[in-house]
């Protein structure tokens, strides 16, 4: 049977430490729940009484019954103390937690500069302090921060460090590369240094990722002998951040053989990736390893060709078992198979004899020329995929739309439009107020739209970017538009295209209501859904 490994989240705790990233107390229970369905076995929660988010934290947590075990991180006693009339320490005990993640100074350097006090009495702080807190019944993970420049410089103290934690009884000893400075091959061979003088206790790792190699180091320092990983999802955390337990996971599991989760837990990576990424409202980089957007996605024709016989030809494991999927991109580098998988993936029967296939291939790559991005667009994608194969009716024809933006002095500005439409051969004139132009297009055509179609009032547009496409024209540059809009169950984005930043987001705007309209029919019920609805817009 493979070794199990312990994971320790420590992404409410050091992940907030990562500039733009602020978590309420609602923030960080709602991603401990979401940490513990995926089965990790500590959840480092805060700081108690640090503020008043981590008091409520701590008090309200309780109420989850979570498995994983919660756990509160604070500092030895200060210098010449004692650690029974420790406020930090008596807080940690206070917390109501099953374990303490208590951090001591293990480089000689910070023991002068930063403590200004003497390498013995550090000593008598790391002891007296977990001595302490294990005389209450509490588990201990001691960190040793900066312990490998700490090794570097004076070996000798660093490893005199962890003797006396262990000695003091520390369940945990935990290696930090605080600095996250050092290079693998360092970290195993320090790593295996001490694992072979440790008797009691059990070995951890805490990388940060300043040189790119906290993922690289964690798995290191488990090949020497580390058992519990710490750190952070998505790689949340100050500086360059902490090690990333969405590549570390599936590494030493799906890699090397670690017993880390269960199979079924392991499948929830990708959703809790992106369920903190949209708590913490930070943004997730597509190519991401294993939880990203882009981790199994394909644009290259020959790529796509060969994935449609076999996955593995491109794929280093099936996207499934960490809960992600294989995405077919459809660019200017799409050929037919590219096509025939997305029509595939969409249920729209495309013959690769037709004609209509070539066609939309063309158009497609002409679109892309004029600076349409449909990798990022998928709903705008498949109603042309449908147009191409005549499976959409006429839901509503576009006529016209005008907008008035008036700015008085001292007053906010204000934003109107216009829409004209016909809807079952009847004219329909609307205007509505907006707090910006876009927002009184999506009200404006909303309300002309939902006497029809009721269903309009669950969608909500939940992101819109402008991107400028040739700079050169300052601004009258074209620009792209990108529309993201959601209801109860699913997201989809749409694209438009223009020299005209309003034109762009109508068009943007019109195919994600078109989108939506058609997802209230029946999916296998497509036949004749043909659109004029497009007006301005080009393709």
């Amino acid at each position: 049977m493979s070794k199990a490994l312990s994971i320790f989240d420590t992404t409410l705790r050091d992940g907030t430490q990562g500039e733009g990233i602020s978590l309420s107390a609602d923030d960080k229970l709602k991603i401990a729940k979401k940490l513990d369905q995926l089965g990790v076995h500590y959840i480092e929660g805060g700081i108690p009484g640090s503020n008043s988010k981590d008091i409520e934290f701590f008090k309200r947590v309780q109420e989850l019954n979570l498995s994983a075990k919660i756990t509160a991180f604070g500092s030895t006693r200060r210098k010449d103390s004692v650690a029974e009339h420790d406020a930090n320490l008596k807080r940690m005990l206070e917390a109501g937690v099953q374990a303490t993640t208590l951090v001591g100074k293990s480089w000689d350097f910070h023991v002068y500069t930063a403590l200004q006090t003497t390498l013995e009495e550090n000593l008598a702080m790391i002891y007296d302090s977990i001595a302490y807190l294990k005389r209450q019944g509490m588990e201990v993970i001691f960190d040793a921060e900066h312990f490998f420049d700490g090794y570097k410089n004076n070996p000798e103290y660093a490893l005199a460090v962890m003797r006396k934690a262990e000695e003091a009884g520390a369940d945990w000893l935990t290696m930090c590369d605080t600095n996250g400075g050092t290079m693998p091959h360092e970290v195993h061979d320090i790593v295996s240094v001490l694992a072979g003088q440790v008797t009691t206790s059990r070995l951890g790792i805490h990388t940060h990722n300043d040189c790119e190699l906290a993922v690289a180091n964690a798995i290191s320092a488990v090949r020497a002998g580390a058992e519990q990983i710490q750190g952070t999802m998505n790689g949340y955390g100050e500086r360059c951040g902490n090690a990333n337990l969405c590549s570390i996971i599936p590494n030493l599991q799906l890699k090397m053989g670690y017993e880390v989760l269960e199979p079924e837990q392991l499948k929830q990576l990708t959703n809790t990736a992106r369920y903190v990424s949209e708590i913490a409202n930070v943004y997730m980089p597509i190519n991401q390893p294993y939880v990203g957007t882009a981790a199994f996605a394909h644009k290259g024709g020959i790529h796509v060709s060969a994935i449609l016989r076999d996955s593995r030809t491109y794929e280093h494991i099936v996207p499934e078992i960490v809960g992600n999927r294989q995405r077919v991109l459809v660019s200017e580098l799409a050929g037919q198979s590219n096509i025939l998988s997305k029509a595939q993936e969409m249920g729209i029967p495309f013959d690769p004899e037709n004609e209509s296939t070539r066609a939309v291939i063309s158009k497609i790559k002409d679109l892309e020329h004029q600076g349409y991005q449909f990798e990022g667009a998928d709903a705008s994608l498949e109603l042309l995929l449908r147009e191409a194969n005549g499976d959409l009716k006429e839901l509503f024809v576009f006529e016209s739309f005008k907008m008035l933006v008036e700015k008085s002095a001292g007053r906010p500005v204000i934003s109107e439009a216009f829409v004209k439409l016909k809807i079952d051969g009847a004219s329909i004139y609307t205007a509505a107020e907006g707090n910006g132009p876009v927002n009184a297009l999506d009200n404006a055509l909303r309300k002309a739209l939902i006497t029809y179609y009721p269903g309009l009032q669950e969608i909500h547009l939940s992101d819109y970017k402008v991107r400028v496409l040739d700079d050169k024209d300052a601004t009258a540059s074209k620009v792209r538009v990108l529309i993201e809009s959601r209801n109860f169950e699913n997201s989809w984005s749409t694209v438009g295209v223009s020299g005209n930043v309003i034109e762009a987001s109508w068009e943007a705007l019109v195919d994600s209501l078109r989108y939506a309209l058609i997802g209230q029919t029946k999916r296998e019920d497509y036949t004749e859904i043909q659109s004029s609805t497009r007006g301005l817009v080009n393709h």
